[in-house]
């Protein structure tokens, strides 16, 4: 067994996948339904799948659950309590699992913390966006800036840990606007912040926008530049970037995403999700049927509602590896994915990235990305595993 791989380290997602509304700049698996979600029909068919995965990769220890979506603090606590228990039944949680929920700062969503927190969660992410009311109309957002501090301070007495996101390289921002929102941000934050450039994906409003040329971001240069602010401000107080856009204090890394970047498996459970599941030796890639309607129907007959699964070539393993540990900075172990893929990575791409100063090693040996080759980090992993 590849000594990378930790049976430790194995994660659950579930994906609610319903929004109160679509934000103009979202491509994630999110719907909009005008009439009441069924939620305790929907609740059958996450425990259903649960009970399948679990089937799949038995005998494994849980070490983080993460509900992403969607809007998943749109589900009822009893709701959110049903997913948590099959997810115990079907498998060991470890006593210290982290388990995340992504939730909204309205003010309905937040009357739910206290329940929540009975349910199991420990950890919530929030999103917030921006503390700029103007912003928050632009991204589409319900709630206002007053609304996202309430619901930090909230979360903050409700939950031993807080995250929370905001979106940057908007169209028009200086960078002196981004600082002094950032160091808003940094003076309410617990011990993590993700922060992500606004990025412009096809299907979507703000894409069309762009097309008509109605809606222009920030160009490379300018957002180099709020990239460079942003890792020089979190760091200054404490929050360095341990992912290109995750900042936390040292320990307070999401242990969940971690599991992603490090390449370990996790079960995908619910409409759209993927997963990674080592079976026999051989990793899987999981996706599920995105439509929840559809989802939820094959849950019912057949138990998942997977659309998805096939194993995944040595090669295929080796490269998510490498495109998924690079955005870390503590960097890939380079003997792990020779062990993958049956081959080394190149020696002269290797010391052509580092005579450029896109790449270098850890003290530990590691390779890794540098500040200036996070900024082009796809063309980086795309030299190395060509």
């Amino acid at each position: 067994m590849d000594p990378c791989f930790d049976q430790q380290a194995f994660g659950v997602y579930v994906h609610w996948p319903f929004c109160a509304a679509k934000c103009p700049y979202c491509d994630f698996n999110s719907h909009v339904r005008h009439q009441p979600v069924d939620q305790a029909a929907f609740v059958e068919a996450y425990e259903r799948e649960v009970k399948q995965m679990a089937g799949l990769a038995p005998r494994r220890t849980v070490t983080s659950i993460f509900v992403g979506g969607g809007t998943p603090s749109l589900m009822e606590p009893a709701t959110l309590a049903r997913i948590l228990e099959a997810v115990a039944s079907a498998w060991t949680v470890a006593g210290d699992a982290e388990i995340t929920l992504e939730a909204n700062p309205s003010s309905v969503e937040s009357a739910r913390f206290a329940g929540y927190r009975d349910a199991g969660v420990n950890r919530l992410s929030l999103g917030v966006q921006s503390f700029d009311d103007r912003q928050l109309r632009f991204l589409g957002r319900l709630h206002d800036a007053e609304q996202a501090r309430q619901a930090i301070g909230l979360a903050r007495e409700a939950f031993p840990r807080l995250s929370f996101d905001l979106i940057y390289a908007r169209p028009g921002q200086q960078a002196e606007d981004w600082e002094r929102e950032l160091r808003q941000a940094l003076a309410l934050a617990a011990d993590h912040l993700s922060l992500y450039q606004l990025t412009i994906e096809p299907g979507t409003p703000f894409f069309d926008l762009q097309a008509r040329g109605r809606l222009e971001v920030p160009d490379s240069d300018r957002a180099a530049e709020l990239y460079e602010l942003t890792q020089a401000v979190t760091a200054a107080a404490g929050l360095p970037a341990y992912e290109i856009s995750n900042h936390a204090a040292p320990g307070a890394e999401c242990a969940h995403n971690l599991v992603y970047w490090r390449y370990h498996d996790y079960a995908g459970i619910g409409p759209g999700a993927h997963g990674r599941l080592t079976i026999d030796g051989i990793k899987h890639a999981t996706a599920a049927e995105r439509r929840p309607e559809q989802w939820w129907q094959a849950a019912m007959v057949a138990g998942h509602g997977m659309a998805v699964f096939e194993p995944l070539a040595a090669t295929e393993q080796a490269d998510e590896m490498l495109l998924m540990g690079l955005r870390l900075a503590e960097g890939v172990d380079a003997a792990r994915y020779e062990r993958l893929a049956g081959r080394p990575l190149d020696p002269a791409r290797i010391a052509f990235l580092e005579e450029q100063g896109l790449v270098g090693r850890t003290p530990r040996g590691s390779l890794r990305a540098t500040p200036a080759g996070f900024l082009v980090l796809d063309a980086v992993v795309a030299d190395l595993a060509a």
